[in-house]
């Protein structure tokens, strides 16, 4: 699933065609594609893992899901494309994603604030949200979206290893120092993360994800599904001490 920082990406690929009108549009979505005929594109937005493709009145809310993909000026080569769009100067075509409008002000819809690489991100109020669900485990808090959008599994396992934290740890048996400091690099990881990605070398620059060995102390690093979530977690436990 692409994470906060990708679909930065996505929005930048396609910032050509702000203020352009869609010409024709196709795809095997279910959704009404006859609403987008000729409607101008105002602004290409993101929140989180939302790609957003907004109009007057009315907003196009992409999600990549686990295997959701795009293309510019292309087509994929024996791909079903669940949605084109064609301009007068190139098209979009985006393939095994979840599609949804949203009519209204987008600005209802979603609180800015939350999203880690938004100019409004606000870190007190993170750290309010997660005084208020004390007994999760860290490894869960920080794939809620509400609290930290954008953040996915992999910018998980690297700041909790950076900040050495057990993703098994609860909540508030975290120290402060702890706490505040993995807040702080939700953030500060995310935005190296959009630059290694924006120059094709994220992987060289994984610390733990996906290792089988520590870089800090040589110990074996273990893999494991944890949390409600059971999504993959890559643990020292000599460097990533656990709170509970």
């Amino acid at each position: 699933m692409p994470e906060g920082p990708s679909i930065i990406l996505v929005k930048e690929a396609v910032s050509k065609f702000t203020g352009k009108k869609i010409i024709a549009i196709s795809g095997n979505t279910k959704i009404k594609q006859d609403l987008l005929l000729n409607k101008k594109v105002i602004e290409f937005k993101s929140w989180g893992k939302h790609f957003l493709i907004c109009f007057n009145g009315l907003t196009l809310r992409v999600h990549f899901l686990m295997f959701g993909s795009y293309t510019i000026d292309e087509k994929k080569p024996n791909r079903a494309i669940r949605l084109n769009l064609t301009f007068n100067n190139g098209e979009i075509n985006f393939y095994t994603c979840s599609l949804k409008y949203l009519e209204g002000d987008i600005n209802d819809y979603y609180d800015w604030s939350a999203d880690v690489m938004n100019d409004q991100w606000d870190k007190k109020k993170a750290k309010t949200k997660l005084k208020a669900i004390p007994n999760k485990l860290i490894c869960d808090a920080l794939l809620e979206q509400d609290i930290f959008a954008g953040v996915g599994n992999i910018i998980k396992n690297e700041i909790l290893y950076r900040v050495g934290v057990h993703p098994e740890s609860i909540v508030e048996k975290i120290p402060v120092s702890k706490l505040n400091k993995l807040i702080d690099e939700t953030r500060i990881y995310s935005f190296q993360f959009l630059e290694w990605k924006r120059n094709y070398e994220l992987k060289k620059h994984w610390l733990i994800h996906t290792k089988k060995t520590c870089v800090k102390c040589n110990s074996p690093i273990i893999k494991k599904y944890t949390g409600v979530k059971k999504r993959r977690s890559f643990i020292c436990t000599n460097c990533q001490p656990l709170y509970n």
